[in-house]
């Protein structure tokens, strides 16, 4: 994780004791799938990109990094699994050093720190294997957005740990609008990001072993606030993962999106919050103190089931595999490496019995989920989503959920369920031609003609289009009853007139 000293970014600044930690101590058991991991480079063509250190004007289609964690099919014998220097190796690609040699790499990136502990972790062996076969299945999918100006392996720990679970994650870089620093965690930002996101939610329709129906978003720090304003605009996404997400500090950056629609982050979410920050740490870095009690997201938020947790033993730089393994603790507030770590384990947890309640409808993680009381560790607050009135719009869902068949008796039982229900005829009208016009979909649009009809009895043009479906049809004897009943309600009708003297030829 790239550590800023931006106090909007909310990235604090970390003290100078060192830490030693450890995968084997985070001690995420893995379930039943072994783990794949695949990271390759593609284009969006549609925007252009500098690589700022090779200090020259020329610009390329913007590059996007890919990292992909799936579940396996192991096939291959003697793979070795991927160490933790394999994962710097992706790191150092995206942060357009690829060809440095590892003996500078502790060195030249100063977020990782050159220690003793953190040269350790190097050797330390991850549980994911490279470029091996997909598993024949299809599985939900996990599309993630890293920090600031962030790798897209900077939480491997936990991608591992969902794959293993029976998920895929997708991840890519963050980067900037031209080139890979960002302007300092803008709007302009945070909608470079989402485009990113928008980005893998096309790629991931490349893969067979992915459900395209099961997407969730999830992102660390300026990445939740990135994700936040890609549900706004993306309506297929089913549930929103943010790891301390920057949407709870800088809610003013989401407020000026030209897409910032309350009403559309209308899906499951969940924000895991770090612990209450001290007094001496918001005078010294000069954090305003509202950052640890306004959420005002969470509070505007009416459409949505929604939950909002606090880790009581995790600083902010410590929701992602990098921080807990590589990150430098911070003498005023940092708890110890054993808590860190039994936190992240918490956290890696928590995460998945969300995604299996919500991307799997597993009863056991929703029970989890809604029931699961306080502790020392965590605390917590939920609040239910108020209930939309019912429309013409989740009508037609049902309607064609059923193959618009049999819409009559819907149309009466809904208005038992939902009496304020309205469905205009204009409407009725205009989804009864768009039907009707095509071939395959005619019946479809005579049925909407007749529940009009049932609605609308006197409606001279509702026969009128009923007759013009029965036409595409090519049933004559039901267009002219038609049409005749159409002139019998408005005797001006000069389509029916010259409709019917059509047929009589």
């Amino acid at each position: 994780m790239r550590i800023v000293t931006l106090w909007a970014l909310v990235l604090f600044q970390l003290g100078v004791l060192f830490g030693q930690t450890s995968l084997e101590k985070i001690n995420l058991n893995p379930g039943k799938y072994a783990i794949g991991f695949k990271h390759y480079t593609t284009v969006d063509s549609t925007r252009t990109y500098q690589i700022k250190n090779e200090f020259n004007n020329q610009f390329i289609y913007r590059p996007i990094p890919v990292s992909i964690w799936y579940p396996a099919d192991l096939k291959k014998e003697n793979i070795k699994p991927l160490t933790v220097l394999d994962y710097l190796e992706v790191l150092k690609e995206e942060e357009e050093w690829e060809n440095l040699p590892n003996e500078f790499l502790l060195d030249w990136f100063p977020y990782l720190w050159n220690t003793p502990q953190n040269k350790a972790h190097l050797s330390e062996n991850a549980r994911a294997f490279p470029e091996v076969h997909f598993l024949d299945d299809t599985f939900p999918v996990v599309v993630y957005a890293p920090s600031y100006q962030a790798s897209s392996i900077e939480n491997f720990a936990l991608f591992e740990y969902l794959v293993s679970n029976g998920f895929v994650v997708i991840s890519s870089p963050s980067r900037g609008t031209d080139t890979r620093q960002l302007e300092g965690g803008t709007t302009k930002d945070m909608e470079t990001q989402s485009r990113d996101v928008e980005f893998l939610l096309k790629e991931i329709h490349k893969y067979k072993s992915i459900d395209p129906d099961k997407i969730a978003l999830m992102g660390f720090s300026f990445g939740g606030l990135s994700n936040a304003i890609t549900v706004m605009k993306n309506r297929n996404i089913k549930a929103l993962v943010s790891l301390d997400g920057t949407e709870r500090y800088r809610y003013d950056v989401l407020e000026k999106s030209a897409y910032f629609n309350l009403n559309r982050l209308n899906i499951p979410y969940v924000h895991f919050a770090q612990k209450e920050i001290p007094e001496i740490v918001l005078k010294e870095d000069k954090i305003p103190e509202e950052l640890n009690y306004k959420f005002q997201l969470y509070d505007s938020l009416q459409y949505s089931n929604a939950y909002s947790y606090k880790f009581h033993d995790l600083s902010h730089s410590y929701f992602s595999s990098y921080g807990v393994l590589f990150g430098n603790r911070d003498k005023r507030q940092d708890k110890s490496d054993d808590k860190i770590m039994a936190s992240y384990n918490l956290l890696s947890m928590y995460t998945l019995q969300f995604l299996n309640a919500t991307l799997k409808n597993e009863v056991s993680a929703k029970k989890f989920i809604e029931n699961t009381p306080e502790s020392n560790e965590i605390s917590k607050k939920m609040k239910k989503s108020l209930t939309k009135e019912f429309n013409y719009k989740d009508f037609n869902d049902l309607a064609l959920g059923q193959g618009y068949q049999d819409l009559i008796p819907l149309y009466q039982q809904t208005l038992t369920k939902h009496p304020n229900l309205e469905l205009q005829e204009w409407m009725l009208n205009k989804l009864g031609l768009r039907l009707s016009f095509g071939q395959k979909r005619i019946e479809d649009g005579i049925n909407v003609f007749l529940l009009a009809l049932h609605i609308y009895p006197n409606s001279a043009n509702l026969y009128d289009s009923l007759a013009e479906a029965y036409l595409i049809k090519k049933d004559a004897k039901n267009a002219i009853a038609n049409f005749k009943k159409s002139l019998e309600l408005n005797p001006e009708n000069q389509n029916a007139i010259h409709r019917l003297q059509q047929l009589k030829n």
